[in-house]
């Protein structure tokens, strides 16, 4: 279903849990902490669906899971929901072990992908439905609900039935419904998977908005990575069921800590090689190829000596073969294998002097003419876009979950 129907006792509105620039350290008291795993594991007898998982969630936060199919993330989410029982370790929710609970006695509330709307209502009976199963005087349920449905912007959709609604509106009534009971957490599973590309964008802002005015936590489950960092405040990206890395989305994208979590978000051009220097504010690191790169001694941590280092398309700048590389610059040559014009930037696949293929993005500024297929050029970026992550050991073979 949409939404848990069998709720808790009526509760005040939530208010704004605190501001959001204005957060305690992550490791501070626990009493801003509004979902705690502690080692959690979910095994299907020999299959391990989620390993051994630790993590914590703030009051008020976006927070995602993030992940291929079969990472072990819905699982993940069912477990704090209540659908399914840990193997081992525990499931805090507001500092209390909620692992064996049933899902009604949870302060909880689901919208998944499919919006399980009830056809014969219309959207007023259905986002009152949960309300009325908990007895809750009528003005109030007038009340509540009018407030609801204006803040998912469907105010005088009231009368009409799902059928006569598009899927975007269907998917704000599914959430109107879960929200209009106040829970202190909201899990989302995929709830715009459903959704066209400009559709699924467009309720991307309003999830974020809608959150942001009711700050209730949202813990959201995608497995596209675009739409989890347009919208979290943090995000874990799981793989194996096991968490890669947790972190702030721009901090994960610039600086991801595993060769996995590096690939899976977006291009990463990466290059293998050993450590030859680390001492000043540069480390040097010499590739597979002979070619020595540059780092920010931070970005190299302890790593080494064998690492992978990397850098994102967009750092990258293209020039003429011919033309000077600006000073203190890691560069190399290559010759552009392939051009994609997208609108918004020229994308190109480069293939370098040992053959490995780079990818390079340039904004389109309209200022002059961009390399075509063939032509010689010269790959160039900062010492600090370099980031280091260690090679990856070989993997078995991966657990398939839901």
């Amino acid at each position: 279903m949409a939404a848990q129907l069998d709720m808790p006792p009526d509760m005040p509105p939530a208010a704004d849990p605190m501001a959001r620039g204005a957060r305690p350290d992550r490791a501070g008291s626990r009493e801003h902490l509004d979902v705690r795993l502690d080692g959690v594991t979910k095994a299907y007898g020999h299959l391990v669906a989620v390993d051994d998982i630790s993590l914590t969630i703030e009051r008020g936060e976006f927070f995602s899971l993030l992940g291929p199919s079969g990472c072990g993330k819905s699982t993940t989410l069912s477990m704090i929901g209540g659908f399914a029982e840990p193997t081992y370790g525990a499931i805090y929710l507001n500092g209390v072990d909620v692992s064996r609970q049933p899902p009604y006695r949870r302060d909880v509330n689901t919208v998944f992908q499919s919006y399980a709307l009830f056809p014969h209502l219309d959207v007023y009976e259905n986002v009152a439905f949960g309300l009325k199963r908990k007895h809750v005087d009528r003005k109030a349920i007038e009340r509540r609900v009018r407030d609801m449905l204006a803040l998912v912007d469907l105010t005088g959709f009231h009368d009409r039935r799902p059928a006569q609604l598009s899927g975007g509106q269907q998917q704000r009534v599914a959430l109107a419904r879960a929200l209009v009971n106040r829970p202190k957490l909201l899990l989302l599973d995929e709830p715009l998977g459903a959704l066209d590309l400009k559709l699924r964008k467009q309720m991307q802002l309003e999830l974020k908005r809608i959150q942001s005015e009711v700050g209730i936590t949202f813990l959201y489950v995608t497995h596209d990575q675009e739409e989890a960092m347009v919208m979290s405040d943090r995000l874990a990206v799981m793989a194996g069921g096991r968490i890669e890395q947790v972190g702030p989305p721009d901090v994960v994208y610039d600086s991801p800590a595993t060769e996995f979590v590096a690939g899976f978000l977006g291009a990463s051009n990466l290059m293998a090689g050993e450590v030859v220097e680390r001492g000043g504010a540069l480390a040097r690191v010499r590739l597979d190829d002979g070619l020595v790169v540059q780092v920010a001694r931070g970005r190299l941590g302890d790593r080494g000596p064998r690492v992978k280092v990397g850098v994102r398309p967009e750092k990258i700048q293209v020039l003429p073969a011919g033309q000077p590389v600006p000073e203190g610059r890691n560069s190399l040559e290559a010759v552009v294998a392939m051009t994609a014009y997208i609108g918004v930037s020229h994308q190109y696949t480069m293939e370098g002097p040992d053959g490995r293929s780079f990818s390079a993005y340039a904004q389109n500024l309209g200022t002059g003419p961009h390399p075509a297929r063939g032509d010689r050029v010269r790959l160039c970026w900062h010492p600090e876009h370099t980031f280091v992550v260690e090679p990856s050991a070989p993997r078995a073979a991966e657990e398939s979950s839901a």
